[in-house]
């Protein structure tokens, strides 16, 4: 069974096809700078690489793209060979507290709840529309980012504001990149001696965009993102928690009257971008730190507010048992690893200094005597995407049988 795992930005079209429920990954692929003239299309399968440009000037150009070229390379004969498509979905709200079938009515409330995270859901919303009209056959399924978290302690996701605006508004902590979360507490829960369900565990989820999770007993503890994906810890160029009275400050004196605005800058002119004035790239700040001295604040207080989260959940749960790092810079950076674990050496946490130099690999990065394990583990949304959208698609087959 063929089933496509879609993950969906403004200007980025990502994907993966899988034969399910072997989890092969038949080909995979992405559309850059998505809307240019000079749109970037990739596509991976049975060993080969596919790279040029082109003009994708609109979503559906870009899916009618992916399919056609699927069809061209023989992958598939026709579009109705893909049976289903998984979607992720950033904001599902306390509406969603699971992956869903994709009816109208759900497709409404997924567009509804863009104000949860006004960057992704609208996005992703129309590209489960295009799908759904150019495979209409196909089951769409949505996978919610936040639904792993939905169901964390109230006195976690609560904020201390009126309670009639959570009753009326919903206004709580969210969390987001809670499939990646959720990847990375399966795969502990398989690798770590013992697994991970009388243990507490915190996962660093570290890429452009950064969140922390605390797990405990398996199950979602808390998270640093909050009511969007803005809120938590110092990210690419996301300011993350900030005094809220700084925004009509900062609007006062930039002049600036679109609280939107000022929402755009934190969202895209903070961060390890604002402070160091190099890069969003953690790989360019790394680079110049011996050499620019903003440059180097920047990776010392992206390890301070990290440190400062992981310290919170610590005592929170009583301990920690498991450290994971995970997304692009926690699968890749052997110096922000160690600057963060480091921190945790008077607890008894012991590097392996070899172990951690290895990049983007399964690997524990602790020594067999440390008193906490640290993994780093490459995250799969796609494959977990891929698995739910195939609980549902296997279920259908089994009422249509």
């Amino acid at each position: 069974m063929k089933i496509m795992a879609i993950n969906a930005g403004s200007s980025t079209l990502k994907w993966k096809l899988f034969e399910m429920p072997e989890k092969t990954t038949i080909a995979s692929g992405m559309i850059d700078r998505l809307g240019s003239p000079k749109a970037v299309f990739k596509l991976k399968y049975n060993g080969k690489k596919i790279e040029h440009e082109e003009a994708i000037k609109s979503n559906d150009v870009a899916v009618l793209s992916i399919l056609d070229a699927l069809k061209d390379m023989k992958i598939i004969d026709r579009f109705e060979d893909i049976v289903a498509f998984g979607h992720r979905v950033v904001a599902g709200g306390e509406e969603f507290k699971k992956s869903e079938i994709v009816t109208e009515e759900n497709l409404r409330k997924i567009e509804d709840l863009s104000e949860y995270a006004p960057l992704h859901n609208k996005v992703e919303a129309y590209y489960i529309d295009v799908f759904k009209k150019l495979v209409p056959k196909a089951i769409q399924v949505a996978v919610f980012d936040t639904s792993f978290f939905v169901d964390i302690p109230k006195e976690n996701y609560m904020y201390s504001i009126d309670m009639d605006d959570y009753k009326k508004y919903h206004v709580r902590r969210y969390g987001a990149h809670g499939t990646s979360h959720r990847y990375i507490a399966q795969r502990l829960d398989k690798i770590v001696d013992g697994g991970i369900q009388d243990k507490n565990v915190i996962v660093l989820h570290l890429g452009s965009g950064a969140s922390i999770s605390a797990i405990k007993h398996g199950k979602a503890f808390d998270i640093s993102m909050g009511f969007t994906p803005l809120a938590g810890i110092m990210m690419s160029s996301r300011s993350g928690d900030i005094d809220f009275s700084i925004l009509p400050y900062l609007m006062r004196k930039l002049d600036i009257t679109d609280i939107n605005d000022m929402i755009d800058i934190l969202n895209h002119k903070s961060g390890l971008l604002g402070i160091s004035g190099v890069s969003p790239d953690m790989r360019d700040i790394e680079a110049a730190e011996d050499t620019n001295q903003r440059a180097k604040l920047a990776l010392e207080m992206y390890r301070n507010r990290i440190i400062k989260f992981m310290g919170s959940y610590i005592a929170e749960m009583g301990g920690i048992d498991v450290i994971a790092f995970t997304a692009g810079v926690g699968e890749n950076s052997a110096e922000v690893r160690e600057d963060i674990l480091s921190g945790f050496e008077f607890m008894g946490l012991k590097i392996d200094q070899e172990n951690n130099q290895v990049r983007g690999k399964e690997i524990r990065i602790t020594t067999d005597d440390s008193k906490i394990a640290a993994y780093t583990i490459p995250t799969n949304e796609e494959l977990m995407i891929a698995q739910d959208t195939y609980g549902f698609a296997k279920l259908l087959d089994g009422v249509k049988n």
